[in-house]
């Protein structure tokens, strides 16, 4: 633990009643095998142990503490096999710093529905069928208590994921920070299978612990890598708090808050989480990226998040500036020789013009996602950064206005 945010601030009673309750924002540093991080802080994405279209060294030169993988994309390929001979995901992917895994129960649930890469987040409408897919799909995830068979986006081929079989594969991936199996659902799901649900994900979070100790004791010689749990319960504050509670009193060493999180009530429901989770202990916030939900889900008390957003809407040519998100593929920028972003001191915006990478992406030049990957990545790095700092300085809320007035002006 840091500073606490109301140390070293002193919010109206407004703003207080605003967010529904206290502050639970802090500062904080996380310690791995590979290196610190200090919190908050944004960690980069590199889904398939590559943040897309980036060099690791990039990712290192523009301020990124540490990448997150995905579990269930490396056991369908290359195999964690591989990189447990590797010497585990850092020494693979030539990355020097801290790594974290995510379990794969997102991809199972969501690729498996056939939703691919989005589920929706945004209605609350509980009239469907629980194990709904997207339209056209074939449902290729079956979940029962004991895990999940699906079938490989890639091939086709069947595989079965449970808790103890994620936790093999992280072990094998190598990940300093990795997360417990759990079940995702939806805004869409009913209550009553929410609540079947939390009790599966509850009863895995067990058998998770159970294994990763027994991997743990048998990999000898093998740096530790801590386990989070993952909160679950959708927009309800009751099973909300109880996952808090009840996974909250088992001896992981720290939480992953996920599942459907509604984003106007992104700051409500993060808060239940951190008034029940242990305080000495981190919390992440999985998929977020956007300024104004990062900026409520630190005031709230989470202290890493991650996002591929930055590098997605970079491939689509978008790129990220104090004032907003634009679209470098305009053809006002064909003649544009600044940079990016006027001032930003990432490689992109201090070697390249607008107009170079509007080029780029119009011929088709994948070194064009490159560069606005790159500048996207920092951008989101350093905002969380002066976040901190912010934290730290007293001028949080201050810096806050300062920052989303601008963006969204």
């Amino acid at each position: 633990m840091g500073r606490r945010l109301t140390e070293t601030t002193s919010p109206s009673s407004s703003l207080v009643e605003a967010n529904g309750g206290e502050f639970l924002g802090r500062t904080g540093t996380i310690t791995t095998p590979h290196g610190t991080i200090q919190t908050p802080a944004f960690i980069a994405v590199g889904t398939k142990a590559t943040v897309k279209a980036v060099l690791p060294e990039s990712i290192a030169e523009l301020g990124a503490q540490a990448v997150l993988a995905n579990a269930y994309h490396l056991y369908l390929q290359p195999g964690p096999e591989i990189l447990d001979a590797a010497g585990g995901l850092g020494a693979f992917m030539n990355w020097q710093g801290p790594t974290f895994t995510d379990s794969g129960g997102f991809q199972v649930m969501s690729l498996g529905s056939g939703f691919k890469k989005v589920i929706d987040m945004k209605n609350v409408d509980t009239s469907g069928p629980d194990d709904a897919v997207a339209p056209g799909k074939e449902r290729l995830a079956h979940i029962d208590d004991d895990g999940v068979w699906f079938k490989s986006h890639l091939n086709g081929d069947k595989h079965r994921f449970s808790p103890e079989i994620s936790m093999q594969v992280q072990h094998q991936i190598g990940a300093d920070i990795m997360f417990a199996f759990d079940e995702l659902t939806t805004l869409q799901n009913s209550r009553g299978y929410q609540e079947e649900s939390l009790e599966r994900t509850r009863l895995w979070a067990l058998r998770c612990l159970e294994e990763h100790f027994a991997l743990t004791a048998s990999r000898v010689g093998k740096p530790y890598q801590a386990l989070f749990g993952v909160i679950q319960g959708a927009q309800y504050e009751d099973l909300r708090r109880k996952a808090c509670r009840d996974l909250g009193a088992m001896p992981f060493d720290g939480y992953g808050i996920g599942g459907a999180l509604e984003k106007e009530n992104l700051g409500t429901i993060v808060r239940w989480c951190n008034e029940e989770l242990p305080e000495d202990k981190p919390r992440h916030l999985l998929g977020i990226s956007e300024p104004d939900d990062i900026f409520t889900a630190i005031e709230n008390g989470a202290d890493t998040f991650d996002c591929v957003s930055p590098t997605r809407v970079a491939r689509n040519s978008a790129f990220y500036t104090p004032f907003g998100r634009f679209n470098l593929s305009g053809a006002k920028y064909k003649k544009d020789f600044g940079p990016l972003q006027d001032g930003c001191d990432c490689y992109t915006c201090t070697n390249y013009s607008r107009a170079y990478i509007h080029h780029l992406f119009k011929a088709k030049e994948m070194v064009s996602a490159t560069l606005i990957s790159i500048h996207n990545e920092r951008f989101v790095v350093k905002m969380v950064d002066d976040a901190r700092l912010a934290i730290e300085s007293g001028d949080f809320f201050g810096f806050k206005a300062e920052t989303l007035g601008r963006y969204y002006s």
